[in-house]
């Protein structure tokens, strides 16, 4: 639903999807657990939780994020997508050479039943050593609701943490974005302020509410999410 920068699905997925569970990272079935992580710029680990899986984009995620991201509701708040199938072609082979250079990794959202991707998180450097960057999401409408995407920015968020020299991700939304920021806040975010005719949309400079979420504060509320739960 937002991304400072930057698909066919049957008419039923909002009800095939409405109970979908977020991740919580003291389930057993989260997220696979290893020991030993590869050199993400080498390739992007997969994450099964219930219900959904996290991965790399492929070049066959191209139509459905086509379907997804392109319509109103979806691109209203965010910087135009490609309209075409081979636009997002051209997007995810960018991507891949982007997270090859260690600048980026993006993450395409794979629903449970589902073999391509119904929308992505993004994480990009913005400063030297990925000391500081930017992260954005988007999900098709369908899928809003749901759990899906709290569940898949929380892996990828922790992923970012853990395997890159990150200390502080920044997220922009449109204020008028209350379903986004909402998700931000969810997460823990911090609001920091307002930049204002930050986004030109459709010939109109709208307000962003600028968010972070630190190194510290992200794994301490980590901690308190692996807490056991004493009866």
């Amino acid at each position: 639903m937002m991304n400072s920068q930057t698909t066919s699905m049957i008419s039923g997925a909002a009800v095939h999807m409405q109970n979908l569970e977020p991740i919580r990272f003291d389930a057993p079935d989260a997220a696979p657990r290893m020991e030993v992580v590869a050199d993400w710029t080498k390739g992007l680990p997969i994450f099964k939780g219930r219900r959904m899986m996290l991965r790399e984009l492929v070049k066959a995620d191209a139509t459905s994020l086509l379907s997804m991201l392109r319509t109103e509701e979806v691109a209203k708040f965010i910087s135009p997508p490609p309209t075409t199938p081979e636009g997002f072609e051209k997007f995810i082979g960018w991507a891949i050479r982007e997270r090859e250079a260690g600048n980026q990794m993006t993450f395409g959202i794979v629903p449970e039943g589902y073999d391509q991707a119904v929308g992505l998180v993004q994480v990009r450097a913005i400063a030297p050593r990925f000391s500081v960057a930017e992260w954005g999401f988007a999900v098709g409408s369908p899928f809003w609701g749901s759990g899906l995407f709290l569940a898949s920015a929380r892996t990828a968020v922790d992923f970012a943490f853990q395997h890159t020299d990150v200390n502080r991700l920044e997220a922009r939304a449109v204020v008028q974005n209350g379903r986004g920021n909402g998700a931000l806040r969810k997460l823990g975010a911090v609001q920091e302020g307002i930049l204002r005719g930050s986004l030109l949309k459709e010939g109109k400079y709208l307000d962003q509410i600028m968010w972070s979420i630190v190194a510290k504060d992200w794994y301490q509320a980590k901690a308190v999410w692996e807490a056991p739960v004493i009866n």
